[in-house]
């Protein structure tokens, strides 16, 4: 189905208002280049990277707004908050926050006087649906790199590390901002999922071991996602999902690749039914859709759900990186005909 801006509009506002507007699956391409990782509440602000640089939100009645620092990684709720990385007078890379009308505010690093990692200090990668709490990366020189908490009245925290000389990250953060989640390198290399509750870091468990590291979680962090539910065989390469009721159970991806892919989780609804993310190999990678743990390729469903062209001329369809709380929206990037672009699907009913 080919949409007019107009109708792309309309659509999007009547989505925003609660309204059944269309129950026609829709797919719509964002300009080449653009690389979404993250959709506010009711889909109608994106927000992600360039791939010449920077960051960016779109909205229906707007398209895509530049908005300068060197990357736009999460939104708020309700859009107006936006986090990711921008480049102080230095030339160095920091955490930030960016509000409509404003300037990017950086936030330094875990130490008053920390020192970058070449031209890193701290990276933004997730926000509290309030905008009010953020997490991430941050450096002190090139041997410490720990996960972070940061909201206004405490600054910048260190989450620290459970493995004497190995590096944490934060990838993520329940929408309450109670529950963070993320990584801790293992002694010997690989990275854990790992989650954080009241600044006590817990490793996750899996069927064989730990699993890979976490990506997401829904508003109270009673549900958290991730990629690499087995690290042995190549056969398996599922990613994985974690309840309170259930723990660690592996998800499958369609069809097995070579060695080396693995399968990714990085959003999910807030009932769990509806996750996003990646059957990968790098940027060789299609996106995948798990509804009630059931796994499709997204051309695949787009095509069985009256999308019949769906990606025609695509190299792939990459990534899903961000899905809405109640399911209906979905934004990510793959390899377009002619650069990275980004997408957004909206599914014509609520699974």
């Amino acid at each position: 189905m080919k949409l007019t801006w107009r109708v792309i509009v309309m659509l999007m506002l009547a989505l925003a208002a609660g309204i059944r507007a269309e129950d026609q699956t829709l797919l719509i391409e964002l300009p080449s280049g653009t690389l979404p990782l993250d959709v506010n509440a009711n889909g109608t602000v994106v927000v992600g990277s360039l791939r010449s640089g920077g960051g960016f939100y779109w909205m229906p009645t707007t398209g895509d707004i530049y908005i300068g620092g060197d990357s736009a990684i999460a939104s708020s709720r309700d859009g107006r908050t936006i986090v990711g990385t921008a480049i102080d007078a230095s030339k160095v890379k920091q955490a930030g926050i960016w509000q409509r009308a404003a300037e990017w505010r950086l936030l330094g690093s875990i130490a008053p006087n920390a020192a970058p990692c070449d031209d890193l200090l701290s990276s933004s990668y997730g926000v509290s649906a309030d905008g009010k709490v953020i997490v991430g990366l941050a450096w002190n020189g090139c041997n410490i790199a720990r996960a972070f908490r940061w909201e206004e009245s405490t600054g910048m925290v260190d989450l620290g590390s459970t493995v004497a000389g190995r590096s944490s990250r934060a990838n993520g953060i329940s929408g309450d901002g109670k529950i963070v989640v993320g990584w801790q390198e293992h002694s010997t290399g690989p990275r854990q999922g790992a989650r954080w509750v009241d600044g006590k870091q817990e490793v996750f468990a899996g069927p064989e071991g730990f699993v890979g590291e976490a990506h997401g979680a829904n508003s109270d962090g009673s549900i958290i996602v991730g990629q690499t539910c087995r690290f042995s065989g190549f056969l398996d390469q599922s990613a994985w999902i974690w309840t309170a009721r259930e723990g660690v159970q592996c998800a499958a991806v369609p069809r097995p690749r070579l060695s080396g892919a693995i399968g990714i989780m990085f959003s999910t609804s807030e009932d769990g039914r509806v996750i996003g993310g990646a059957h990968s190999f790098g940027l060789e990678s299609e996106a995948v859709l798990w509804i009630d743990r059931s796994a499709s390729y997204l051309k695949d469903y787009l095509k069985a759900h009256g999308v019949p062209t769906a990606f025609d001329g695509w190299v792939n369809t990459g990534f899903i990186t961000g899905v809405s709380p109640d399911g209906r929206i979905l934004v990510g990037y793959g390899a377009g005909p002619k650069n990275f672009q980004g997408y957004i699907v909206i599914l014509g009913s609520t699974p």
